[in-house]
């Protein structure tokens, strides 16, 4: 266990982190925000607007993929299930298929989709419970050990380049404080392969309201790999080495489907004789073919110390961080036969506790990226060194943007919530004041 802790805390570049500095030293009290004068001149895309909801109980789907069929488009519904798909207006006679574990997936003709308030509704999947029994694995260990060693078979066995959007919030209590987005590109290494994956940034946009910090600049560090490690096929050794394995209980829970594959729910959580922080979740695997296709988990942050160490790079001495949670989520998707990282986040949340304060601070932090597009890198050619994103980034001090309410154009990105919503409204506005009187907001 000591040699797991070990590489654990050695690899800590590749868990998500959060940077407190004192803001009176270090950054302006006013809100960074900053102009892009990049504007779109054509369209040559439509969208489509919409929520996905559950039939019987008409509550939003969260996190449902929406993929255009014989194409690599796709995008997912928000926290609230609404979703935004743009298609290539070259497209007119194509179809999309909506999908939602546990639910009957949906296939729906794009000249039957409006721009606007499309309302999709999927129905539960019922699993029969003979049909569970049959050929049904008897030891929940044996299956996850078997499907991680069977990424090789079952997953992308080519170098990808992969199209995604990535977005990061900071909110104290329920108001944004920090908000980034980003599009980048994915160098995907074979999933066979030891090679780690490259991240180069395409386009991004940011803004962060100090003043809402208490003195505290809050940074989230890492970026887009908080999500791209969470990739458990890709990077097992961040939740499951081959020795930490022995430390956990894996049992099977229950059963349900997604497109029409028989999926089990792996249980698994941490021995009581193990004392470091571990995870605990589930594991969604499609039994026939031994595949992972999503997984929830969160990490043990019984022991409060043990766990900020690992998130906590630097901090005022005066301070004390505590997480309060940490969760992870990651889901795959299949084009012919094989499988792919699809979508991922990553949630933080967290007390501040000043020595000289009455009242602590509550803290949190997302970060989310969905894969919307993707191609076989045939070359298997990657970005020079300077081009690619480094592990240690700080999005939000790279990022310029949102005074122009077309900046994505015809990339697909996650519908933002109501809230960021309202946010990025609320910036545009205090753009479109500073520019009328003669203004300007440095990045």
């Amino acid at each position: 266990m000591k040699r797991f802790l070990a590489t654990f805390l050695k690899k800590m570049d590749a868990i998500p982190a959060f940077v407190l500095l004192m803001a009176v030293s270090l950054l302006c009290s006013t809100p960074a925000l900053a102009f892009q004068q990049n504007q779109e001149t054509e369209t040559d895309f439509k969208q489509y607007r919409g929520e996905v909801i559950d039939e019987s109980s008409k509550k939003p789907l969260v996190f449902a993929t929406l993929s255009v069929e014989g194409t690599n488009i796709s995008t997912i519904t928000n926290t609230e299930g609404d979703f935004l798909l743009k298609v290539p207006q070259n497209i007119s006679d194509g179809t999309v298929l909506v999908s939602f574990l546990g639910y009957k997936s949906k296939t729906i003709a794009l000249s039957q989709l409006k721009p606007d308030k499309n309302k999709i509704s999927l129905v539960v999947s019922v699993t029969q419970l003979s049909e569970v029994d049959i050929n049904a694995p008897k030891d929940a260990t044996a299956l996850v050990r078997e499907t991680l060693a069977r990424k090789g078979d079952n997953y992308f066995d080519d170098p990808t380049l992969m199209t995604a959007f990535y977005r990061e919030t900071i909110k104290k209590r329920r108001k944004n404080v920090s908000l980034s987005e980003a599009v980048v590109n994915i160098y995907k290494s074979p999933y066979g392969s030891f090679r780690k994956d490259a991240v180069e940034l395409y386009k991004a946009r940011k803004s962060t309201d100090y003043s809402k910090l208490d003195t505290v600049a809050l940074k989230l560090q890492g970026g887009p790999f908080n999500t791209l490690y969470v990739d458990i096929m890709k990077y097992p050794e961040y939740i499951f080495t081959e020795g930490s394995l022995a430390d956990y209980k894996f049992t099977f829970d229950r059963s349900t489907r997604i497109n029409d594959k028989l999926i089990y729910v792996i249980r698994f959580d941490q021995l009581e004789t193990v004392s470091e922080p571990m995870y605990a979740g589930e594991l969604f695997i499609d039994v026939e073919n031994k595949t992972l296709t999503s997984a929830i988990y969160t990490l043990n942050i019984t022991d409060k110390v043990k766990a900020a160490r690992l998130f906590v790079r630097k901090k005022p001495a005066k301070v004390d961080v505590w997480p309060t949670e940490v969760a992870y989520r990651v889901d795959y998707r299949e084009k012919n036969g094989k499988w792919f990282y699809g979508y991922s986040n990553v949630l933080l949340e967290f007390k501040v506790d000043w020595e000289d304060k009455l009242f602590n601070s509550v803290y949190s932090m997302t970060a989310e990226m969905a894969v919307t597009d993707w191609e076989k890198n045939v070359t298997g050619q990657l970005p020079k060194n300077r081009e690619r994103l480094k592990k240690s980034i700080i999005l939000s001090d790279e990022a310029i943007g949102f005074s122009d309410p077309d900046f994505w154009g015809e990339y697909n990105i996650i519908e933002p919530e109501k809230s960021i919503e309202s946010a990025i409204k609320k910036i545009q506005r205090q753009l479109r004041r500073a520019r009328s009187k003669g203004g300007s907001a440095a990045p």
